[in-house]
C-alpha cells in the first residue's frame, strides 16, 4: 500500500521538458563536483552479482534480493541492493592508492520497498569508495568528508539555479553534527524518523551519526549491515525538505570496517556465518585497504533540488494503483 502526500497547491517548478533537460544537467555537474572534492576518478560496476561471495549488501537484513539463473554458466546471479562491499574490492583489484577512491553508477531494485513521496522500487545512486589510511580512520576526517560532500551538492544547487530562476530551494552549507543517542536523549519519546525531523527542521542541514547499534533504549535507530559501515563511524546526510515538511536523507554513508569492527559487529548481529565469504575473510585477515565511502541518492537529488513532490517526477518506475491516482488528481506528472 502506498503511503503518499502531495502538498496543498503544488505545482512543479519546472514544465516536464525543463524537468528531463535540467536532471541531466545535475547528474553531469554534480558528478563533477562531488569526484572533484573527493578525488574519485569513474569506473564501471555491475547490476548483479555471485551470491557465493557475499558482495551483496544485506540492508537491514530482511530484504529480499531479485535472483535469476544463468544457463550458461550453471549458477545463479542476484540483482545488487548497492555496491557497497563490491567496491572496496574493487580498490583493491584495481590498486588504488590512499587519497584516491572510485565512483560509479548503482542501480538497484529493492523490491520490499514501502512506496511513498522518497521510495521507489527502482533504487539509482552514485556509489563512491575511497582509500584512507589508518591514521585518517576517525571522526573528524568522516565530518571533514560529509562538509566536502555537502559543499558538492550546494554548488550544484547554484549552478542549477542560474539556469532555472523558477527554482527558489536553499540550502544550508553549515552542517549539524549530531549521534543517534543524543537525538534519543533530545527527543526520548518520539521516533527515530520523528527526531530526524524535529532535529533538521531546526537546523535544516544535518549528519545523523552512529547508526546500526543499540541505543541506551535498548532499541536502534535505524538497521545497518554489520559488514561494511562501522556502526561507531558513519550515519546520513539529511536536509530539510520545506515542501515536504520533513527530513530529507540524502546520503548514507561512512567508514568501514576494519578487522576489529567486523568482528564485533558480525557477534552482535548473530551473523557469523558470513565469515565464511571470501569478502569478509579478506577484512578479518586485513588484505582488503581501509575506506571510506558512500552512496548518493541520484534522484533523490534531483528531487530535491528541482522542488518535486514525488520521486516519481524524477525517476521511470512502476507504482501502485492508489499512487497513479492520486498523482493524476493533484496533476503531478510520474516519468
Amino acid at each position: 500500500m502506498s503511503r503518499i502526500h502531495i502538498p496543498a497547491g503544488y505545482a512543479s517548478a519546472l514544465s516536464l521538458y525543463e524537468t528531463q533537460t535540467a536532471i541531466g544537467l545535475i547528474k553531469r555537474v554534480f558528478e563533477d563536483n562531488l569526484c572533484s572534492a573527493l578525488n574519485l576518478k569513474r569506473v564501471s560496476a555491475p547490476l548483479f552479482v555471485d551470491p557465493a561471495t557475499g558482495l551483496n549488501d544485506d540492508l537491514n537484513g530482511v530484504e529480499r534480493p531479485v535472483l535469476f539463473d544463468i544457463p550458461e554458466t550453471g549458477g545463479h546471479a542476484a540483482v545488487v541492493h548497492s555496491l557497497a562491499k563490491w567496491k572496496r574490492l574493487a580498490l583493491y583489484e584495481y590498486s588504488f592508492p590512499a587519497d584516491e577512491g572510485l565512483c560509479t553508477d548503482m542501480n538497484a531494485i529493492r523490491r520490499d520497498e514501502t512506496l511513498d513521496n522518497l521510495h521507489s522500487v527502482y533504487t539509482d545512486q552514485w556509489d563512491w569508495e575511497k582509500v584512507i589510511t589508518r591514521e585518517e580512520r576517525n571522526v573528524d576526517y568522516l565530518k571533514n568528508t560529509v562538509a566536502a560532500e555537502v559543499a558538492a551538492i550546494c554548488d550544484t544547487l547554484d549552478f542549477i539555479k542560474s539556469k532555472y530562476p523558477s527554482i527558489t530551494l536553499t540550502l544550508d552549507r553549515e552542517v549539524a553534527f549530531v549521534t543517534t543517542q543524543e537525538l534519543e536523549d533530545m527527543y526520548p519519546d518520539f521516533t527515530p524518523k520523528q527526531r530526524e525531523n524535529a532535529f533538521l527542521r531546526q537546523h535544516h542541514t544535518a549528519f545523523i551519526m552512529q547508526i546500526g547499534d543499540k541505543l541506551a533504549s535498548g532499541e536502534k535507530h535505524d538497521g545497518r549491515a554489520p559488514d561494511y559501515d562501522d556502526w561507531k563511524l558513519n550515519g546520513d546526510i539529511m536536509f530539510y525538505n520545506q515542501l515536504l515538511d520533513c527530513a530529507f536523507e540524502i546520503s548514507s554513508m561512512g567508514i568501514r570496517v576494519d578487522a576489529v569492527s567486523m568482528d564485533e559487529q558480525l557477534k552482535k548481529a548473530n551473523a557469523d556465518e558470513r565469515r565464511r565469504f571470501p569478502f569478509h575473510k579478506m577484512v578479518l585477515d586485513g588484505t582488503l585497504p581501509l575506506t571510506i565511502g558512500g552512496g548518493i541518492g541520484q534522484s533523490r537529488l534531483c528531487m530535491l533540488l528541482l522542488e518535486k513532490a514525488h520521486i516519481g517526477e524524477v525517476q521511470v518506475s512502476v507504482w501502485d494503483a492508489d499512487t497513479v491516482a492520486a498523482c493524476r488528481k493533484h496533476s503531478v506528472k510520474l516519468l
